[in-house]
């Protein structure tokens, strides 16, 4: 018994071991084919998750029988996709104010109607020649990355949403449709704007000045129908002609809510020199009015030279002005652009003192002459001032209007209605101060003729 318990117990000892070290390269081995394993994957992640992903986007994208288009809001983005994306948030507000339980407001020109849009998380349905369509307005969080680059912090966007089998017809006709409707949606409700140029050190820039509000509209100018509708039906470059006070500034502001452009007023003798003026003239954007006031005084600018007190010329010093030929040259290259949308106005008290090559066909294409006020103009200002449209005094007034030239500001000015004493005055009492201003005027003609030598 002494022999075999110990032979026993070594016996039992020798496999325990045996045990222990099958138990270890059985652990081994299960780590080895862990790491096998994740090499292998390692592997084909590297190279097969490109392929992998394709044919699963595939795989979804054949079962999802949508198509989404994003319109994106940031100006990183280039200012042709702003400009997208502005047009189709215009473009919603006339659809969303009846669906959209959220809305957010737009202040425009108009204060009392403002524009309704899509708040954020909101979705619009619309349709198009039998085709539904969902536009929704997206906000995330941008990419560190962008928000270093500059701008907002969150990236805002419009997604279009359709069937698949509609995309021929969304995308060739349903969105040009929804650009050219937004775009002439915001340029009617948008805010004019009177920019004018400066000039600091050798470079010349436009400054904007104040918003454009001018009341002026083609139905309220006082200017015979005839003469308005040739304007309206013709609005590419202009030279107005006139005494002061005939309404060429009205005109103006006139063609600019008629097209709602904004207003670019250059004042030639604030321009350095001809690149200077090439510069200005380029940086004008399209749908604008260019305005030249008084061209008949700006044309004699020429090359100067400083002159000391003694009234020498200091040929050490040349202030170079612009030219006629760099003003030519200018508006020839501005308006052969392909890209237009640009009118151009020169306006003048003396139409004979421009230069010919001013005139011709091709830089000044229509020639206007505003007139003196007749009884067709004194009519419109009656109703935009008197809101009278016919008075028993209204034949000796066209009577008067027949015999001296006077021009329509100086008739407004007797119309306004002037308050006293807590009244004011009435439609009879501005026509009766009226007539008395054009008799008088009648008189002094009428003497000052009577002096004339006879020839």
């Amino acid at each position: 018994m002494a022999n075999v318990l110990p032979f026993f117990m070594g016996h039992q000892a020798g496999s325990l071991g045996q045990q222990g070290m099958s138990q270890m390269g059985l652990g081994m081995a299960i780590a080895a084919s862990m790491v096998v394993l994740t090499m292998f994957q390692q592997f084909l992640l590297t190279h097969f998750r490109g392929y992998v992903e394709q044919l699963l986007r595939k795989l979804f994208k054949s079962l999802d029988q949508n198509v989404q288009i994003r319109f994106t809001d940031d100006s990183m983005d280039g200012p042709k996709n702003h400009e997208a994306y502005a047009a189709v948030e215009t473009y919603l507000s006339s659809r969303c104010s009846a669906q959209a339980p959220r809305l957010k407001a737009n202040s425009v020109r108009d204060i009392t109607t403002p524009v309704l849009c899509v708040d954020v998380g909101e979705g619009v349905d619309d349709k198009f020649n039998g085709v539904a369509v969902r536009w929704q307005l997206v906000e995330e969080e941008k990419d560190k990355g962008d928000v270093f680059r500059g701008g907002s912090r969150k990236n805002r966007y419009y997604t279009l949403s359709f069937r698949k089998m509609n995309r021929k017809i969304v995308v060739e006709e349903y969105l040009r449709h929804v650009m050219e409707e937004g775009k002439a949606l915001k340029a009617r409700n948008r805010q004019l704007r009177l920019y004018s140029n400066s000039a600091s050190g050798s470079e010349c820039y436009w400054n904007y000045i104040m918003n454009f509000d001018h009341p002026a509209k083609f139905e309220t100018l006082a200017l015979e129908k005839e003469k308005k509708e040739d304007v309206i039906n013709d609005l590419i470059r202009y030279l107005l002609y006139g005494p002061p006070g005939t309404g060429k500034s009205t005109m103006i502001a006139a063609m600019a809510n008629l097209l709602s452009y904004d207003v670019y007023d250059l004042e030639l003798t604030a321009v350095l020199n001809n690149a200077s003026l090439k510069r200005l003239l380029n940086r004008i954007p399209c749908n604008s009015i260019l305005v030249i006031e008084d061209i008949d005084c700006s044309s004699e600018i020429t090359n100067k030279r400083e002159k000391n007190s003694q009234g020498d010329e200091k040929t050490e010093k040349i202030f170079e002005r612009v030219t006629l030929s760099g003003l030519l040259n200018c508006i020839d290259g501005l308006f052969s652009a392909n890209d237009g949308g640009r009118l151009m106005v020169f306006t003048t008290n003396h139409v004979e003192a421009i230069d010919s090559a001013l005139l011709r066909t091709g830089r000044m294409d229509k020639h206007v002459e505003m007139p003196f006020c007749g009884f067709e103009a004194f009519r419109i200002l009656a109703e935009n001032y008197l809101g009278i449209e016919d008075h028993e005094l209204f034949a000796k007034i066209e009577g008067l209007l027949e015999e001296i030239d006077v021009t329509p500001a100086d008739v407004a000015e007797n119309l306004i209605a002037r308050k006293g004493k807590g009244e004011e005055d009435s439609g009879d009492e501005c026509l009766n101060k009226l007539i008395e201003v054009l008799e008088k005027k009648v008189e002094e003609n009428r003497v000052k003729n009577a002096e004339l030598p006879l020839l």
